[in-house]
């Protein structure tokens, strides 16, 4: 993403909204840069009129390399404020509108009118910000010298509480676990990335699911891993910097990429170098970087996930948190599963103090749901929230010790479900009360397509007749729709009629007869498929569908295990040709009503590409492989071989 794309993110994450890709916007003409330079202006008179504006400080960790920050705080305040913080590896230049860049410092004059100071400041490695930048967000303590730096400031009353979304909120769990002092609360906005190991979950920041890479980081690294990067002398004062910052703004200028073509390129090591890409922590092990090692050479669980920034169940988190999620993030599930872990390992007053919602959005795109909100091409209707009121009211009650009742109206968990399209609550996750149903997979040995005979029952069939595709990874199925964040034009993210894709012979499609009653899905869905093949490793993954009286078939969410992690990702164990093996895939997670008449599907294949990376089905190590083997691959089915979904219920299925 460009200059002009990262700062349109930026703008857009602070307070709970963003687009969902990496967009390559085109340079605005001179009549439009005329508007924006407009716009910045009149901003920055209203905010030199009602703040003390301090840009381009220069901030020491405990190494001495200094991080940026610009800062905006009340011009009449006689005592110390509290304080508004997002740390961010985006651009937020002020001044450049050359690219299209909107000029637009509205948070930071909104929270300065509401009594906060607005500090944003930019990750190690990143345009002003000294030294190198590592994903994972290492060094930890630059989070923690932040937020003590700014609690420990004169016109800071010593309350600091952190808000973004996705970059701009990944490094908040890992550092609230160290308790830096001055931190009094947190709102993380589509997290997922900062997420390492918390159980069921094992993606170490959503860079594998069931131990299959997501590529969505090739596209993202392209313009973030820039380790070799023009930098100003530290004894620029900071005058220099200011005007500097109008002339340039650091940002490199990454030539398009079309996405789509560039993530098939094999072996998949090679990728960033073939389209022109830095060289850093995708593929080298670089000197200086925290973690080490490349990140495509590494496994599941190599120590290096486990030495930077990530978030894993062996932390422990004690401040008030309001926590964002959305359905079609790439994250909701490890989302969830961090929330649920927070409030079962806080202490007990800090564990009543979390609250969630979970919105029928792409990746942080919450205050883009409209009247009539669209997600991919499913209509989820009225999808809207004043968060603005609800942010604000959270920092008013936990940064200025307000008591304006927030909480006492607040529900715990608030949750849409689509299909019947509204907002819902509970105070527990799953909803309390919800159980689990079991559908089986079934069919004469002929799942094969959506006009095959695949069935979802209630009972196992008596007697083992298998459904049989191959998998060849030169031409993976491709990725429609789905869960999706950050890769370019490769995939679009949201729910999209998936007939069109259930005519290919390596998708098999198992369907429930029409619901007589409607059915709410709202938490865990797993498949526990039984599977034999002719290769060492290989893949399998799960699409859950609703499918409706006139055939549409939407996607709700996807998964994908790799066979040699079936038993744990701390080992492979590899398969022998014929012999039938139990894999879990999963879980999935969603909340979608079925109504009357609809029916619930699910598709398994072995790829959902470039989505995940495909395997090459020789046991290899995949990422420096330009071939492998056609796999054919069977699932089993029957009372020896119960493959079977399980959904969660909120409330008695109805038989379908």
């Amino acid at each position: 993403m460009n200059s002009a794309g990262r700062l349109a993110l930026l703008a857009a994450t602070l307070f709970a909204s963003a687009p969902s890709a990496h967009a390559q916007p085109q340079a605005p003409t001179a009549e439009a840069q005329a508007r924006l330079r407009a716009r910045r202006d009149s901003l920055e008179a209203e905010l030199q009129r009602v703040a003390v504006v301090d840009r381009k400080r220069m901030v020491a960790m405990r190494d001495g390399v200094r991080m940026q920050a610009d800062i905006y705080r009340p011009k009449n305040a006689t005592d110390g404020v509290p304080v508004i913080f997002s740390r961010t590896p985006y651009n937020f230049n002020w001044w450049d509108v050359r690219l299209g860049a909107p000029s637009d410092m509205s948070t930071a004059l909104e929270a300065v009118k509401r009594g906060y100071a607005y500090v944003i400041m930019n990750e190690r490695g990143h345009f002003y910000s000294e030294g190198n930048y590592d994903i994972l967000g290492a060094p930890l303590s630059d989070g923690t010298d932040a937020i003590q730096w700014i609690s420990g400031q004169p016109w800071s009353n010593g309350k600091v509480g952190l808000i973004g979304c996705s970059s701009t909120a990944e490094w908040q769990m890992a550092v609230a676990a160290q308790a830096p002092k001055g931190l009094a609360t947190i709102i993380p906005q589509g997290f997922g990335a900062g997420v390492g190991r918390v159980a069921p979950y094992f993606e170490q920041g959503n860079w594998y699911r069931g131990g299959a890479v997501q590529m969505l980081f090739i596209a993202w690294l392209y313009g973030e891993q820039n380790q070799v990067r023009p930098m100003f002398p530290p004894n620029a004062t900071q005058a220099q910097l200011i005007q500097a910052s109008k002339l340039f703004d650091l940002a490199p200028q990454m030539p398009p990429v079309d996405w789509d073509k560039a993530l098939a390129k094999l072996p998949s090591i090679s990728i960033m170098e073939a389209v022109g890409g830095p060289r850093g922590i995708f593929a080298d092990s670089m000197e200086g970087i925290a973690t080490g090692g490349a990140m495509m050479k590494r496994k599941p669980n190599d120590p290096a996930w486990y030495k930077g920034g990530l978030f894993h169940d062996d932390m422990v988190i004690n401040v008030p948190g309001l926590w964002f999620m959305s359905w079609y993030d790439v994250s909701v599930g490890p989302n969830l599963a961090t929330y649920n872990h927070v409030r079962k390992t806080a202490r007990s007053e800090i564990a009543n103090q979390q609250y969630a919602v979970i919105a029928p959005v792409l990746h942080c795109s919450y205050k883009r749901a409209t009247e009539n909100t669209i997600v991919g091409e499913r209509s989820v209707g009225d999808a809207r929230l004043d968060y603005d009121a609800l942010t604000f009211g959270w920092f008013d009650h936990f940064l200025k010790g307000e008591q304006n009742g927030l909480l006492d109206t607040l529900p715990r968990i608030r949750y849409f479900t689509m299909g019947a399209n509204k907002w819902q609550t509970t105070d527990t996750w799953p909803p309390r009360g919800a159980e689990t149903l079991a559908f089986y997979l079934s069919s004469d040995g002929g799942a094969n397509t959506k006009d095959g005979n695949g069935q979802l029952t209630l009972t196992p069939p008596k007697t083992d007749k298998p459904d049989t595709f191959e998998y060849d990874p030169m031409h993976p199925v491709p990725s429609y729709g789905g869960n999706v964040c950050c890769t370019g034009n490769a995939v679009r993210g949201g729910a999209f009629d998936q007939q069109q894709m259930e005519a290919r012979k390596d998708i098999l499609v198992y369907t429930s007869e029409p619901l007589k009653e409607g059915m709410e899905v709202s938490g865990p869905v797993e498949l526990t498929v039984y599977v034999s093949t002719n290769v060492k490793d290989t893949d399998f993954t799960v699409k859950l569908i609703d499918v409706g009286p006139d055939g549409k078939a939407y996607n709700l969410d996807e998964s994908i295990q790799r066979a040699r992690y079936r038993e744990g990702y701390d080992k492979e164990v590899f398969m022998e040709p014929g012999k039938v093996y139990p894999v879990k895939i999963g879980p999935l997670t969603t909340s979608n009503y079925f109504a009357p008449g609809h029916r619930l599907r699910i598709e398994v294949s072995s790829s959902n590409f470039p989505r995940f990376d495909r395997n090459m089905n020789t046991g290899g190590r995949n990422y420096d492989e330009v071939t492998g083997p056609v796999a054919t691959n069977v699932v089993h089915h029957s009372t020896r071989y119960p493959t079977k979904l399980t959904v969660t219920v909120v409330k008695k299925a109805p038989q379908p």
